[in-house]
């Protein structure tokens, strides 16, 4: 059949060894790549990071820069960490109790604790003034056994007056009815004080009475002299 083509044609016709190993090194190239190829693309394990517990981090390692160590600075203010980064206050613990003096006490302490701090009171005390159960704030003073507030002053008519008894009074401490006889304070507002006080655990400056309901700047100017925290 071959022999019966022209002479051109069969010369096309013909394969020659030049062009089977061109066509070889095509299919073995082609071959690699495919085999390139399937193997980059294989499934691949994973390895998880690993988990770290809370806490496990020492606290060395969190601290900021130039921060003092932990119990480092326990004599300073109050509200510095102390041993274990527990916030303190500073409270100054006076009168008839057996151990007076400045107390470091955790934060959210109450006079309880701080009473406790000073060895106790001293037998035969009277504290029926003292509220033991008052949150501290930083830089009070806590003092046992002083004289109670006088009640407010009779008027000519037997009202209350208009004034408090002698020396100013403590907003940390007074009562309702101690309150209602400074001037231009009556009851309701007597009760906004002491409630504010309850929940802010007491007075840490007289400039927070401007914060209390009811109180205007006019009214705070007549009772900034007549009252301490």
């Amino acid at each position: 059949m071959r022999e019966r083509l022209p002479l051109w044609l069969q010369d096309r016709c013909e394969v020659r060894p030049r062009a089977v190993a061109a066509v070889g090194v095509v299919l073995l190239a082609a071959v690699g790549f495919a085999g390139q190829q399937y193997w980059s693309a294989r499934p691949r394990a994973v390895t998880a990071p690993a988990v770290v517990a809370p806490g496990a981090v020492p606290a060395a390692a969190t601290a900021p820069a130039g921060a003092p160590a932990s119990g480092a600075g326990a004599g300073g203010a109050g509200g510095v960490s102390g041993a274990g980064g527990v916030a303190r206050i500073v409270v100054d613990v006076s009168g008839k109790v057996r151990d007076p003096g400045v107390r470091r006490l955790p934060a959210g302490s109450r006079v309880e604790d701080a009473l406790a701090a000073a060895g106790g009171v001293r037998p035969g005390t009277d504290t029926t003034g003292l509220n033991r159960a008052r949150v501290l704030v930083d830089g009070e003073q806590v003092v046992v056994g002083a004289p109670a507030q006088p009640p407010p002053a009779a008027g000519p008519g037997g009202g209350v007056g208009s004034g408090p008894g002698p020396g100013p009074l403590s907003l940390g401490s007074a009562t309702v009815a101690q309150l209602d006889g400074l001037p231009g304070v009556g009851p309701v507002l007597a009760q906004h004080i002491v409630d504010f006080r309850t929940a802010r655990g007491g007075f840490r400056s007289v400039d927070e009475l401007r914060q209390v309901d009811g109180i205007g700047e006019r009214r705070f100017a007549d009772l900034r002299t007549l009252v301490r925290p």
